[in-house]
């Protein structure tokens, strides 16, 4: 039987000696072979290197027995999307001709291997990160493991899927508009978007770095609460790091007041399953304890079209410029287009937007003084990969609806699952809350797991 690769789960195992870091590998090894999904990966490190490590590992262990104690993420199996240095392994930001090979580890990775987990390999990613769906990478389409005709979600979509399909126990992304939510909502996973600046950036291709954050993949919100207490902290190496206060909100309580839009405030794009399923959510989390504030949602759509609409798509030229220059047809031709247009916007208009966002900004300020938190869906609904081939550029921008804004307001926000439709594809919501709020999220979300019980990613495993 097929064990989970929860870290709760796997470290209860350690710590009883009743699997070692080996074992565990060799089983994860025969998993990733039988998914045979070979578009989730980009680099893949090899199998007597993984092994290696896992073999030092409990060679430490039988040296120090405390090792796994002091170690919290011992033998853990993980993932890092491509567009995140690793010594060694090439960077492609899923683009071949932009590959160069890192000479550093990324912090926010280094941290995580100090801390006992096992890397597995680089995954795949919307190129350079612009994108929701996941089918813009020349590597292939990670196959969606609910329904292989749906998109699996971007631009994270390999890191996603490795964790819903039992390949790694969680995994690292980047998320900008969306893109470590909405590919978590579209396999049943969680999706963690920490505030700006508390996990470093250092090593990291930039999006659009202003509001790029690494984001946190996992099977329960408990593990991301595990992962992040690794890698959040000050460097001061990375000039867009910032300090956690210590007055940071680490619990809603038991009783809180959540936001949510009136129903006509809110898109569904025609999926009536999506719109029944945020109905059934909103009622489950008045039961955890929330009582519903009728918020509106125009403000935080506003902001969420200045990200793409406004001079913010030229900070996208920042990391591509030189390409764009000599090598243009280098690019998809879709994420050519999006990231091209930022060279139409002057510093006039950057001023400009600057000032509309501040303007949005203390609007949203005087909704979460009546608020703790604000409770979205985390996409409206999911489209099938033909029908995003078609319409590439307006389907993209729905699957933003609900995510978009969440940087440029300096939220924070998680992605958790909360049921499936009657096609049995899984739908997600949001919960977002004001920077420096990242552990009551995750709190409220073990809350919100534990209560509804649902399955864990793609693979049915169980609490």
């Amino acid at each position: 039987m097929r064990e989970s690769l929860e870290i709760g789960s796997v470290r209860t195992r350690l710590l009883a000696r009743t699997i070692t870091a080996t074992a565990l590998i060799d089983q994860v090894l025969t998993q990733i072979r039988e998914w045979d999904d070979p578009a989730i990966w980009i680099f893949s490190a090899s199998n007597s290197v993984v092994r290696g490590r896992a073999r030092e590992l409990d060679a430490l262990a039988l040296t120090d027995p405390r090792a796994i104690e002091k170690m919290p993420l011992f033998g853990i199996p993980f993932a890092v999307k491509d567009n995140i240095d690793v010594a060694g392994m090439p960077t492609t930001a899923g683009c071949p001709a932009f590959a160069y090979t890192a000479e550093e580890t990324a912090p926010v990775v280094a941290h995580l291997i100090e801390a006992g987990a096992i890397l597995l390999g680089k995954t795949n990613l919307d190129q350079f990160a612009t994108g929701l769906v996941g089918t813009r990478s020349p590597y292939g389409v990670p196959r969606n493991p609910f329904d292989a005709r749906f998109i699996p979600g971007g631009s994270s979509s390999g890191s996603a899927v490795a964790v819903a399909a039992g390949l790694v126990s969680f995994a690292l992304g980047t998320d900008t508009a969306g893109s470590g939510r909405v590919p978590a909502a579209f396999n049943n996973i969680v999706g963690l978007k920490p505030t700006r600046g508390l996990l470093s950036l250092r090593g990291v291709v930039p999006a659009c770095r202003s509001l790029d954050c690494v984001s946190i993949f996992t099977l329960t919100a408990g593990d991301a609460a595990t992962v992040f207490g690794v890698v959040a902290g000050f460097d001061p190496a990375d000039p867009l790091a910032r300090m956690s206060k210590a007055a940071a909100v680490s619990s809603f309580g038991q009783h809180f007041r959540f936001g949510v839009p009136p129903r006509a405030d809110l898109e569904f794009f025609g999926d009536q399953e999506a719109a029944r399923l945020f109905g059934a959510a909103v009622g489950i989390l008045e039961k955890i304890g929330g009582t519903p504030i009728a918020t509106s949602f125009a403000p935080f759509r506003e902001a969420g079209r200045l990200l793409y609409d406004g001079p913010w798509v030229a900070e996208r030229l920042h990391a591509t410029e030189a390409l764009l220059r000599d090598d243009p047809e280098a690019m998809l031709s879709v994420t050519r287009s999006i990231i091209e247009n930022g060279s139409g916007y002057s510093a006039l208009d950057a001023y400009r937007a600057q000032y509309e966002l501040a303007a949005l900004r203390r609007a949203i300020d005087n909704i979460f003084a009546s608020i703790d938190l604000l409770l979205l869906p985390t996409a409206g609904t999911i489209y099938e990969k033909s029908a995003v081939a078609a319409e590439p550029l307006r389907l993209n921008a729905n699957l933003g609806c609900y995510t978009n804004f969440v940087n440029l307001l300096d939220l924070a926000s998680i992605a958790l699952p909360a049921g499936f439709s009657n096609a049995g594809l899984p739908f997600g919501i949001s919960l977002i809350a004001p920077a420096f709020a990242d552990r009551a999220l995750v709190e409220l979300g073990s809350r919100w797991q534990k209560f509804t019980a649902m399955p864990l990613g793609a693979r049915g495993d169980r609490w």
